[in-house]
């Protein structure tokens, strides 16, 4: 079995740069997968590192790690939504560095019984975990694709998977279902590359239609703005947040947390003079606007970096503001 603690993740040199690690520092590394950032920031300074993930196999190979840094590696079993709930109960009060990493781990997508991947075949899972926060009884992506209504599904695909064929996906996915439930990846896959043309790109049609049901189905959305607002709760003063991000929705989303909470966003003008403006003090300092791409040696090493973006920003001693 490969040496997973030993995996590379995506745009490591560039998320140390943004959380710069000392000697003596608690950071936290709310997405662990592998373990790559919190062996990177082990590395870097005689620091102590909290590990987050629901994922069960992740939490073993934290095990595996915490014995290379004897009492300065602990990987607690959650989601990083919960982070804040999750420190504050084994004592942890203040941070200095908040990593999160908001792409499927490798380790998920490799594994065809995870139902992450349309590459292999596989059951059509994709739960994170076996507990999906959802406020519905759709536990799989196979019960999401197998009852829910042809206009539900497509409004689903297209937002988020931002997929312009939703409709069509949508309709021939209901036809073949009528026959038969659709139960493996190899086969909603299939079905997808049939209604939807090919991109000059070359990226899989399948690809945005299984990102949807993966978003969709691990409330990821919902998952980022609560760790978005337990990690500003959580950083003292001077500590850093960075966020790498894989799509689209992911990278608005912080873009829009980030501005609002450094005090970036809209203001009034002569046009719109009724607009309201914040009177609360900004929790964030942007160090770098707009986002930070990784090198294209690593693009050319590691195919899934290409879409990576980075950003992050410094914690001011403004309190934080309550959570939506």
């Amino acid at each position: 079995m490969a040496d997973k603690s030993r995996h590379s993740p995506v745009m490591l040199a560039e998320v140390l740069g943004a959380l710069e690690p000392k000697d003596g520092g608690v950071y936290v590394d709310a997405t662990f997968g592998a373990g790559g950032y919190s062996r990177g920031l082990l590395e870097a300074a005689d620091c102590t590192v909290w590990g987050i993930d629901r994922d069960p196999l992740a939490q073993s190979i934290g095990a595996d790690l915490g014995r290379e840094f004897p009492g300065r590696l602990t990987v607690l079993a959650g989601r990083f939504g919960d982070m804040r709930e999750l420190l504050t109960s084994v004592g942890v009060a203040r941070v200095d560095g908040v990593a999160l990493d908001l792409g499927v781990s490798s380790m998920q997508l490799d594994d065809p019984a995870r139902g992450f991947s349309f590459r292999a075949d596989g059951p059509l899972d994709m739960r994170m975990d076996a507990d999906s926060r959802l406020g519905h009884d759709m536990a799989t992506a196979a019960d999401v694709v197998n009852s829910m209504a042809e206009q539900e599904l497509a409004d689903l695909i297209y937002k988020y998977g931002e997929e312009r064929a939703s409709r069509r996906v949508a309709r021939a996915i209901v036809e073949l279902r009528e026959k038969a439930p659709i139960t493996r990846t190899e086969e909603l896959a299939g079905l997808i590359r049939s209604v939807v043309r090919k991109s000059k790109d070359g990226i899989d049609p399948a690809t945005r239609t299984f990102q949807a049901l993966r978003i969709f189905v691990n409330d990821e959305l919902g998952e980022l703005v609560r760790g978005l607002n337990g990690a500003e709760a959580l950083l003292a003063p001077g500590g850093r947040l960075a966020v790498v991000s894989f799509h689209s929705l992911e990278d608005r989303a912080v873009k829009e947390f980030l501005r609002e909470r450094s005090g970036a966003g809209p203001r009034p003008s002569r046009h719109l003079p009724d607009l309201p403006v914040s009177t609360q003090k900004p929790t964030f300092t942007l160090i770098t606007r707009g986002t930070v791409k990784p090198g294209d040696a690593e693009t050319r090493s590691n195919p899934r970096a290409r879409s990576a973006r980075l950003r992050w920003a410094q914690r001011t001693d403004a309190p934080a503001r309550a959570a939506a």
